[in-house]
């Protein structure tokens, strides 16, 4: 399991007046969304969280009708859209009205389109029949379960029948797994100016807690970067030395180190080769793409073939207040042009592929670690790129890679280890 909590996505789409909304409040049982007879009452998707007995903790999304024209009805369809990107489950929603089933098809196209599991649930107030319209007989395979979403008896069916078509089939994969009971693992955290008081960022308490849970030892420690790279030799020096009368304190010798990407280069050097050595970045990003740090390295090899006016995306989840030396506005352009002058560089925080004109003007993309993305979202989002044939990396693979090809070697080998050969390492 996952050493956080890992939702299973499942969104409520359907045109309007299918019963959406009555259906999310059933499930949820509380009056979460509005529901109203007027057409294109729900404005923006709800979201909800709760427990489902069997399957565990899932996120449902409540959607705006497929079938609202104008221009504010493509804008909440492409709302739909996206959710669907990011979602584990299509539950598509037939209401007992209506003859024509356009939007229907094109929404159940490009669910089996992106690899979506699907069920429909036909909606059957006023005791109208439950059959499947044979507009829709294509689909006569998908799973179906007639119900009445204004009945609470009903719930019970429609719960079972969610269980039974969301199970996932890729599992996560442990956030560190060279982790070994009993040995040694050291976080370098070097507190800068963006640092927030009282608490570790998310990938720092994740690996803390997931070292901890597995009877092995973490310890932090603080690097001064601000000394590590001072112009005075002495002041340099002292850090170093702190640095290695630290690592010598152990017995045995720690097993891995795990540092922020941005003290990559110190790290590096200053470590002896035995042992190994990854970033927080890196950590995050194999877990949350499930397992495809190859297709990252094979992207950051694309780095050293930048030249002038060539674009590169650097692609940021969060939108957090950006101060100081900060990682993608600052550090990673400054290096970008320094490997290829003139290049051009935009910059995404928190934004959806959809949103961002013509993809493929794009030689690069360099992604944040992900670690305040679902595992789904990032999924769709890599998704789209391999589709459009853009190449992808990771900041903590791009710190390490204008080290040279040895230390991208060593910060990817803890999890993929013997597959290096692949990318000719």
């Amino acid at each position: 399991m996952p050493s956080y909590l890992e939702r299973r996505n499942i969104l409520i789409a359907g045109k309007m007046n299918a019963g959406k909304s009555t259906l999310f409040n059933l499930l949820t049982q509380a009056e979460n969304s509005i529901v109203d007879a007027t057409p294109g009452t729900t404005a923006d998707t709800k979201i909800a969280v709760m427990e489902i007995h069997g399957l565990g903790p899932v996120k449902l999304f409540d959607s705006a009708g497929i079938d609202e024209t104008g221009e504010l009805g493509e804008k909440k369809r492409a709302k739909v859209y996206a959710n669907l990107k990011s979602a584990d489950l299509l539950l598509l929603v037939i209401g007992s009205k209506g003859t024509v089933f356009t939007w229907e098809i094109e929404l159940l196209e490009k669910a089996v389109l992106w690899g979506k599991k699907v069920a429909i649930c036909l909606n059957c107030f006023n005791g109208a029949p439950g059959r499947l319209p044979v507009e829709l007989n294509k689909w006569a395979a998908m799973p179906c379960l007639a119900i009445d979403a204004t009945q609470s008896a009903d719930r019970g069916k429609l719960l079972e029948f969610i269980k039974e078509n969301c199970e996932r089939e890729v599992e996560s994969l442990p956030l560190l797994p060279f982790v070994t009971a009993g040995e040694h693992y050291i976080l370098v955290i070097p507190m800068d100016d963006e640092t927030p008081e009282g608490r570790l960022l998310r990938p720092q308490t994740l690996a803390l807690e997931f070292i901890t849970r597995r009877f092995a030892w973490p310890t932090c420690y603080r690097l001064d970067l601000k000394k590590a790279r001072s112009a005075d030799e002495k002041l340099k020096a002292a850090e170093k030395q702190r640095w290695l009368d630290f690592l010598a304190s152990f017995t045995p010798k720690p097993a891995a180190i795990i540092t922020d990407s941005q003290a990559i280069d110190v790290v590096d050097s200053w470590t002896p080769a035995e042992i190994e050595l990854t970033t927080f970045s890196i950590m995050m990003i194999e877990q949350q793409s499930r397992g495809r740090l190859a297709r990252f390295v094979a992207g950051q090899k694309q780095i050293s073939a930048l030249k002038a006016g060539d674009k590169v995306l650097i692609y940021e989840a969060c939108n957090h207040s950006r101060i100081g030396e900060d990682i993608g506005t600052v550090q990673i352009p400054a290096i970008l042009q320094k490997i290829a002058p003139g290049v051009v560089i935009d910059h995404a925080f928190g934004r959806a592929l959809g949103e961002i004109e013509n993809l493929k003007q794009y030689k690069v993309v360099i992604h944040c670690g992900g670690c305040m993305l679902s595992q789904q979202v990032l999924a769709a989002r890599l998704k789209e790129l391999d589709e459009k044939g853009v190449f992808y990396t990771n900041y903590g693979l791009f710190l390490a890679g204008r080290l040279g090809e040895a230390a991208l070697k060593r910060v990817v080998r803890p999890f993929i280890g013997s597959l290096l050969f692949l990318f000719g390492f």
